[in-house]
């Protein structure tokens, strides 16, 4: 079933209990599928496609994010969605538009500055999903960090009645963690972006080796990765977000780097 106005997803809502929403910006790979699946066997499941105009920069790849719509819905349905709401820009960010949510102090490090609004840009369209949908779970990868404590804490901020569901980050066979911009990627870049992972890998090493120096453990994982530039790697507090100079129970590797001219981003908890 395609639900393409609010008005559609609300009367779809009135006839149903347990709903669970996975929001997507579409192009779906095995990421996206393996929270689609997670979210149908807890209840009735929504999966919203809309590339969202409002968390991309003006530089920033929109225009050429790929929309594969007939495709998306038939993956969605494979995984045994009941429902995919698909609203026209218009439909979401009406005539007259103002009002945004907009995110606190976990939004200012890590992709904060690099990507300014992006955030805000999340954190409403996702608040305005909730609304609409009114789903009592929602899922999210933990590829996704940063966004992921957002609206964590957005829920919570703002007495939202949706369960978040974290769920882990997918990967490809060889480690690399599956993103709709893999796609941008050419052989070579490819090959590259895999060091990512590999620097991933080669902290948590490090960490079982017994070091629990930040600084340490953040260069180890520059001289693995093979970029045009990295933007960040922080260990982080888990919860907060914030830099960390030595490692506690609640610490993660968060990396954005630019392979090509394509800008990735994924983290690993660092156990101790």
């Amino acid at each position: 079933m395609i639900l393409r106005t609010i008005g559609e997803v609300r009367e779809w809502r009135s006839n149903a209990t347990n709903v669970c929403l996975v929001p997507t910006m579409g192009a779906l790979h095995e990421g996206h599928l393996s929270l689609i699946r997670r979210s149908a066997r807890d209840g009735p499941t929504v999966v919203s496609i809309f590339v969202n105009p409002t968390q991309f920069g003006p530089n920033e790849d929109f225009s050429r994010y790929p929309k594969p719509f007939d495709r998306d819905y038939e993956l969605a349905m494979e995984a045994r969605a009941e429902a995919v709401f698909a609203p026209a820009p218009e439909e979401i960010y009406m005539e007259g538009w103002q009002t945004t949510v907009r995110p606190g102090a976990l939004a200012e490090g890590l992709c904060g500055p690099f990507r300014p609004g992006h955030f805000a840009g999340v954190a409403t369209v996702v608040c305005k999903l909730f609304n609409i949908v009114q789903p009592d779970r929602a899922y999210f990868g933990e590829k996704d960090f940063q966004q992921l404590r957002i609206i964590e804490q957005m829920v919570s901020d703002l007495e939202i009645p949706t369960q978040i569901v974290r769920c882990s980050t997918v990967r490809e066979p060889d480690g690399l963690a599956m993103s709709s911009r893999n796609a941008y990627l050419s052989p070579d870049d490819r090959r590259r972006a895999l060091t990512i992972y590999q620097a991933l890998q080669a902290a948590q090493q490090a960490v079982q080796s017994g070091e629990r120096s930040t600084a340490a453990i953040e260069g180890l994982a520059t001289e693995v990765i093979d970029a045009v530039r990295i933007d960040y790697i922080h260990v982080v507090d888990s919860i907060t977000l914030q830099r960390i100079e030595s490692l506690d129970a609640e610490s993660r590797l968060c990396i954005a780097a630019w392979i090509g001219n394509t800008r990735l981003i994924d983290n690993s908890e660092l156990r101790t």
